[in-house]
Parts: C-alpha cells; structure tokens; sequence
C-alpha cells in the first residue's frame, strides 16, 4: 500500500506542477500579444527630412533622414539606427538592398551596411581605411578599374569626385575621366544622383554634369559639351533618373529639368513655361507654380515621372500634362525630398519636415 500511495502521490504533484506550467506559458503568451499591440501605436519621430525611401525583400520600409539616422517599419513598429549604432553618419543618401538581403545605407560621410545584427562601416569620405573599422577592401583610385555587372551596388563618394563600386567582395573608388572646370567650384563633380538605365548604361550626376558608363566608355553631359556659361546659368544636378523608355532626366538647382531624348537635349522646365521670368537660375527661392529646384526624380509603374521640387510642391508628368501638387493636397509642406513606389505600386513621398505621405491616385495621405 506504501508504494502504491507513494506513486499516486508522484502523479498528482506531476500534474499539478504540468497544469502550472501551461498556465505561466499561456500567461506570457497573452503578455506578448498585448506588447506587440501596444507597439502598433508607435510612429516615426524624425523631424529632419527624409531623403531615402527602400521597401526591402521582406516587405520591410526603411526611411533615411537628412540629419537623424535611419528607421524600418515592419509593419507594426520602428526600429531605429544612427551614429551612435555604428553609422558613418545620420544624414542617409540612399538606401539599398544586396542579393544577401544585407541593406546598405550611402551616408553623407561613407557607406555602412547592416546585416540584421550589425553595422559595418565600409568607406568614409575621407578614403580612410583600417581593417577593424573597415572589413571590405577599398582599392586606390584607378582609371583602369572602370567595370560593371548587374549585381553591382554604387555609392557616392562624399565630397570625392568619383564613385564607390561594390562588387559583392569589394569596394573599389573610381574616378571620373579628368575633365575642364569652366571656373573654380570645390567639389564640381562629386555625386548628387544615380541611375540605373537601359542598354547597360548607368548614370551618376554631378553638380557641374552628367557622366553616362556603358562598361566601355563615358558619356559625358556638362557647360562644356552644352555650351552653357556657369557664370549666367550654370548646370547644377541635384537629381538624374533613365526612365523605362530610354529617356534621361537631369534635375538642376537653379535651370530646372533637362531632358535628353536620343541626341537631343532640351530645358523640359521651359518647354513648359515653368521657369519664372525674374528667376536667377542660381538657387534663389522659385516663385509657386514653377519647376527650379528639383532635388528628387522617380517613375511610376504607368510611366508618369514625378518631381519633387524644392519650393514648388510635387510635380507629375503624364506624357502630355503636367500637374502640380502642394499644400492645398493635404500635404504638410511643399518640399518632397524622395519618391518611391513600393510592391504594391503604391508611391510614397518623403517630406522635408519629416513626414511621409501615400498617394491613392487623387489625394495625399499622411501615413507618420
């Protein structure tokens, strides 16, 4: 009977001890689910402009600021990363994804990736290299590196007049061919913009021109080649895009949107009566209703391009009519920095005051 009661006894504290066990398990089952809700709640606190948009291959959106780092959205909740996280600095260019799904973030002061885990820094603008701080090599500039595939990733440079290359194992800088400087500007030809195109052609705009790279020579798009005086309306990229029919579009802070169709060039700004009489062509404020300043240029899957102009709002080109979108839309101000169309062909629009809105194909909708 002894051993009996004892191994009655023995089931009863086993049951007893499993029946608590689910309990506590259930308990934090609950707890999760209710912390997972309340962060639902959460929304972006960048109050610097967001220069960057990225929808990764998870479904994920990472927004780059001008002076605050970068955030991703799941869906529920950011996560946000900065300097202070390991970034070479907070003021994000762009952002991009390789084929390892590792996110790279092109930054004012060099290239930092981040693989899910960590951050490594790759190149500062200053070139300096260290193989704790840096783990991919950086090759010394060299005219004969010039090469390209398709799995490539290219940077700016900072203030260099060149670009970074990452071929999957390295990055290398490249300078540009050297070319004529009409007159004196520190950093004529470091990077604003780059664009991928047809016929293998990519694109890098600089402040004082265009270089097209083919993998076997250059294009080259400058005052020089356009006959421009820098000194009454000088070119000034801000913004370049290759659209999907081949055509080139070289946004300018000053002499608005220039167009290249086959061999032929034109002011696209002016064609369309959208550079004021009294403008400078400088720099200086644009007066309401005109395309001057256009710092950020994106095509959306109908084959509209879409202009974001520094004080004139949201401009959309749909192959005949151009429409002009500002604060009277919903929108917060009249400075769009980025443009972007997610999976969904949904076009998200990042706003200098740290806003983003979504556009349903009629109105603006702030989503943080």
């Amino acid at each position: 009977m002894n051993k009996k009661l004892k191994l009655i006894y023995l089931i009863l504290i086993l049951t007893l001890n499993f029946s608590c066990a689910e309990k506590k398990s259930t308990e934090k089952e609950v707890n999760k689910s209710e912390r997972a809700i309340t962060t639902r709640t959460d929304t972006l606190k960048f109050t610097s402009g967001i220069r960057s948009i990225l929808q990764d291959s998870k479904g994920n959106y990472w927004f780059g600021s001008l002076q605050e780092g970068v955030a991703v959205y799941n869906g529920n909740s950011f996560t946000y990363l900065n300097s202070n996280d390991g970034l070479t600095d907070n003021q994000i260019h762009s952002i991009q994804e390789d084929k390892e799904g590792v996110i790279w973030f092109n930054t004012q002061q060099g290239v930092s990736s981040y693989d899910g885990t960590k951050i490594a820094n790759h190149a500062k603008a200053d070139m300096e290299k260290s193989q704790t701080n840096f783990p991919i090599q950086i090759n010394e500039p060299l005219q004969g590196q010039w090469m390209k595939s398709d799995n490539d990733l290219w940077f700016e440079a900072g203030t260099k007049e060149g670009v970074y290359r990452y071929d999957g194992q390295k990055l290398n800088y490249l300078a540009f061919p050297p070319r004529k400087v009409l007159n004196h500007y520190d950093n004529l030809f470091a990077v604003t913009g780059i664009s991928i195109g047809k016929n293998n052609m990519i694109w890098f705009g600089t402040y004082a021109g265009a270089f097209g790279y083919d993998g076997n020579g250059f294009t080259i798009i400058n005052d020089e080649t356009l006959g421009f005086d820098r000194k009454i309306a000088p070119l000034h990229i801000r913004s370049i895009l290759e659209d999907s029919k081949g055509r080139l579009w070289m946004g300018n802070n000053g002499i608005g949107v220039l167009l290249k169709e086959g061999d032929t060039i034109i002011n696209f700004s002016e064609k369309h009566k959208l550079i004021h009489p009294t403008s400078g062509k400088k720099g200086d404020k644009s007066m309401p209703g005109t395309l001057e300043h256009v710092f950020t240029i994106a095509e959306d899957g109908k084959g509209n391009i879409w202009f974001g102009d520094r004080d004139a709002g949201i401009w959309k080109y749909d192959g005949k009519t151009m429409t002009n979108y500002t604060k009277k839309d919903r929108l917060t101000n009249d400075r769009a920095l980025s443009i972007f169309e997610d999976d969904k062909g949904e076009l998200w629009f990042g706003m200098e005051d740290g806003n983003i809105f979504k556009f349903d194909g009629k109105t603006f909708e702030k989503q943080f």
